[in-house]
């Protein structure tokens, strides 16, 4: 069984470090008594946990990044659109 990548917990951990303070103080809010914030703040832990993740996969890894850098997408991108137009 192939393990988590490298990038993987690179993303788990960059979004661990931003969540987590948010959810300890999301916990602390309840815990005192004021459940908006406390509510909040969890929903705010929450994206920024899977932000990172979210943008990888948006934008693509790093062999896309590369690719986009050499420009070996865009002749990729005009060939697409001219078998497209040529219908």
């Amino acid at each position: 069984m192939k393990g988590p990548g490298v990038l993987w917990m690179l993303e788990t951990a960059v979004g661990l470090s931003m969540a987590g303070p948010m959810f300890v103080v999301g916990v602390d809010f309840l815990r005192t008594g004021q459940p908006v914030a406390g509510v909040g703040f969890l929903l705010l832990g929450a994206v920024a946990l899977f932000l990172p993740s979210y943008l990888v996969r948006r934008i693509g890894g790093p062999r896309a990044w590369i690719q986009r850098r050499l420009g070996r997408e865009e002749t990729r991108r005009s060939s697409a659109l001219d078998r497209f137009r040529d219908r």
